[in-house]
């Protein structure tokens, strides 16, 4: 099975009470497979390194999953 690892952005309300309460209006999640991994990001720089990290990480488990 292929997985699919994408960034969505969280806007207001669907932000995170703790960068919320700094002022944060929007953040970036991780999704695998269309479900959130791992925690919100206050740049989408940050959430674009944990794409890259998973999608090494799926790669070394299953070398032929992702081509």
């Amino acid at each position: 099975m292929q997985s699919k690892v994408d960034i969505a952005v969280m806007i207001g309300s669907a932000v995170p009470a703790s960068l919320r309460a700094v002022g944060q209006s929007v953040c970036w999640v991780v999704l695998l497979n269309g479900e959130r991994r791992g925690t919100a990001f206050s740049s989408r720089d940050e959430a674009q390194e944990c794409r890259a990290a998973w999608l090494a990480q799926l790669s070394a488990e299953a070398p032929d999953s992702l081509h």
